[in-house]
């Protein structure tokens, strides 16, 4: 009998990667407001993944029957598992920023206090915030089962109380909450303190030792921490027909009152008091989900730094690229060679540059630009603005389904209509995932087109925090495509020619992967070279997958870097056992999609905008380029070696989940900062 190929449910893998982030956390040699910020990132990427992902997985469990039957997949089993991760996940997460975190925080003198632990000036100052601050905010309500059901705000902070009367005789147990106005006061207050010192106090603490100003009637018996999350699904039945952005703006609205994905209780809460709060909120046993003291800990990303840089990563100042930034003319720059930058080591004043230049330059008549998320304040945007009013024809598709800023995208879209930006809007049934722009210049009659090709988005912030590949080129083969790709989205026909040098979404891009690891089958049986390399940030696609386990048996070498999401299984012997797969996590997010096929010597790199899922592959227009500059190639070859050798950041991906670091007896490295340094010596001596 067949063995069957294994593989790894994505949300289960996704939890590992997860778990990764939660590990930067818990290393001693990540500097310790770092840590705490790991904790918030970890947080915040949990806080998504249930209103997403477990609210989907709820969705199934409650087809029941039909849904085995049609998937083949069992969905409670998957949930169940599901939260049993998470479970031990939060129990660690617990433990680290108690036993841990806590206690290194105070050897540099930055002390969470609780009331115990407050001098008596300081408790005068928390009960004067609570008064003052605090208290006109508070939303107090008594609980009465089928009487009393009030709502819980998505991702809110609220207090459950354990009460009974200060009334003789009355000896019933009375429930209350109160909502923890952590959005109008911030989460964190410091403290007066010693001068050696830096105080600070948790605002729920805060409303914990003051709430019996709030219920002078009752003895407070206990105070726990309880949080919702729920569905943030838009679920927009038909695509196809009616009005797309009305039907997102409704359901941008509903968003925040959509069923509960699951409330997070304090696991010191009483029995009783969970029981009465299930009933009273209409929940499920599922949707119950034990964390610590604290809840909302993506708000650790706020939390106080005292100026204490030495408690932070080292500064790594972006890198000039002087061939665009210093040019004279920056089109005429890119008409002499390609240039690829690599962000966030580069600057990304070159991108944006693009933009400004072709704004002002008298020259240039369109601009085009497909958007899918954006800084809110945006020198890109406003440079589109500027070039309408300079007289350019300017057009900006948006893509308003890009989940948690389709607000913002929405926001952006007006704003540039009334600047007279021809804007569009997404496509039925499709994302518009790719990155790039087009600007097109006329000198004497003579058309030139330029392109800015990227594996980021054009936004301004996350370059400087997410690793991404930028590459401008006025090479005419693929600028001929380019123009194919915006046709199609402007115009919704498809082009009459197949697309030769790019891979696209929805088009060839899976065919033209496919073909590309066949040739490196059919180069390993017949003893050519053959090897693949693959960086992404998840591989999902079950018949990609299938065909790497097919490369791995016919003896071609593929090295795999992932950062999130891999449901492939390496070293599994006689199916995967030439592939390896690891994944870095550091201080910046590894976002960028590189794609190396040996060729028999006439080596093959491509950048995309693509993951290996299947909605990348199937369901969204997406773009793959290829990088044709040997000096390029060579630039890309370099970052990845480096990568691959990375034994500090890196971990083995297997069946187990381990997330083992990869460790040698080498010198140390650190890609990260191999990386910036490599790209510095280049850019000084260039």
């Amino acid at each position: 009998m067949k063995q069957p190929l294994p593989y790894i449910d994505r949300d289960i893998s996704w939890l590992s990667f997860n778990y990764r982030v939660l590990q930067e956390a818990k290393d001693p040699n990540v500097p310790l407001l770092e840590r705490v910020k790991f904790l918030a990132i970890y947080s915040s990427n949990l806080d998504e993944f249930f209103r997403v992902r477990v609210a989907n997985h709820k969705n199934l469990v409650r087809l029941g029957k039909k849904t085995k039957k049609k998937l083949g997949l069992e969905p409670k089993l998957i949930l169940s598992q599901l939260l049993q991760i998470v479970n031990d996940q939060q129990v660690e997460f617990s433990r680290v920023f108690e036993e841990e975190i806590i206690p290194a925080l105070k050897k540099e003198n930055i002390n969470i206090l609780r009331q115990k632990k407050l001098s008596q000036e300081q408790k005068q100052f928390t009960a004067s915030f609570f008064s003052d601050k605090l208290l006109p905010f508070i939303q107090p309500m008594l609980l009465k089962e089928n009487k009393v059901k009030p709502f819980l705000l998505n991702g809110a902070l609220y207090m459950a109380l354990d009460m009974r009367s200060k009334t003789e005789g009355d000896k019933q147990a009375y429930y209350a909450i109160i909502k923890i106005p952590s959005e109008q006061v911030g989460r964190f207050l410091i403290m007066p303190s010693k001068s050696d010192q830096n105080d600070l106090i948790i605002i729920d603490d805060v409303v914990r030792d003051n709430v019996d100003k709030i219920f002078p009637g009752f003895n407070i018996i206990g105070s726990y921490s309880i949080k919702l999350t729920r569905d943030a699904e838009l679920y927009i039945d038909d695509e196809f027909s009616g009005n797309l952005i009305l039907k997102i703006k409704n359901s941008l609205e509903k968003r925040s009152v959509g069923p509960a994905s699951r409330l997070i209780y304090d696991r010191d809460i009483p029995d009783d008091l969970l029981k009465y709060l299930k009933d009273v909120f209409e929940l499920k046993e599922i949707d119950l989900v034990a964390e610590g003291r604290y809840h909302n800990n993506s708000d650790f990303f706020s939390f106080p730094d005292f100026e204490m840089k030495h408690l932070k990563d080292l500064v790594m100042a972006p890198i000039a690229y002087n061939p665009l930034e210093q040019s004279e003319d920056l089109f005429e720059a890119i008409d002499k060679k390609d240039h690829l930058l690599y962000y966030p080591y580069h600057s990304y004043e070159s991108v944006i540059r693009f933009f400004e230049d072709a704004a002002s330059n008298p020259k240039v008549t369109h601009i085009k630009l497909f958007q899918y998320r954006v800084a809110k304040i945006s020198r890109i945007m406003e440079a589109l603005k500027l070039s309408v009013k300079n007289g350019k024809q300017v057009t900006a598709f948006i893509e308003i389904k890009a989940r948690f800023d389709e607000e913002a995208n929405l926001t952006w879209g007006e704003s540039l209509e009334k600047s007279g930006v021809r804007v569009l809007y997404s496509m039925p049934g499709l994302k518009v995932h790719s990155k790039i722009a087009l600007v097109r210049k006329v000198n004497n009659g003579d058309e030139n087109f330029y392109t800015y090709m990227s594996t980021g988005n054009f936004h301004e912030n996350t370059a400087k925090l997410y690793c991404d590949f930028g590459l401008f080129t006025s090479n005419k083969k693929l600028l001929k495509e380019v123009l194919m790709i915006f046709s199609y989205v402007e115009n919704k026909i498809k082009p009459k020619k197949d697309f030769k040098y790019l891979g696209v979404g929805t088009f060839n891009l899976k065919t033209k992967l496919i073909d590309m690891v066949e040739r490196e089958i059919t180069n390993a049986s017949q003893g050519k070279k053959a090897r693949i390399f693959l960086k992404m940030n998840s591989i999902q696609d079950q018949e990609m997958i299938d065909l790497l386990y097919k490369a791995s048996q016919a003896g071609v070498k593929v090295d795999i870097i992932v950062r999130g999401i891999c449901s492939l299984v390496p070293g599994i012997k006689n199916i995967s056992e030439n592939i390896e797969a690891f994944s870095i996590i550091d201080r910046f997010l590894e976002h960028a999609r590189v794609f190396i096929f040996a060729n028999d010597g006439n080596e093959e790199i491509y950048l995309s905008s693509a993951d290996w899922m299947v909605r990348n592959l199937h369901h969204r227009i997406e773009t793959m380029f290829p990088i044709l500059d040997p000096k390029l190639k060579y630039f890309v070859n370099v970052i990845m070696r480096i990568q691959s050798n990375d034994n500090v950041k890196s971990r083995y991906i297997d069946f187990k989940r381990t997330n083992d670091y990869k460790r040698n007896n080498g010198i140390p490295v650190r890609s990260q900062y191999d990386t910036y340094y490599f790209i510095k010596r280049q850019e000084e001596n260039r």
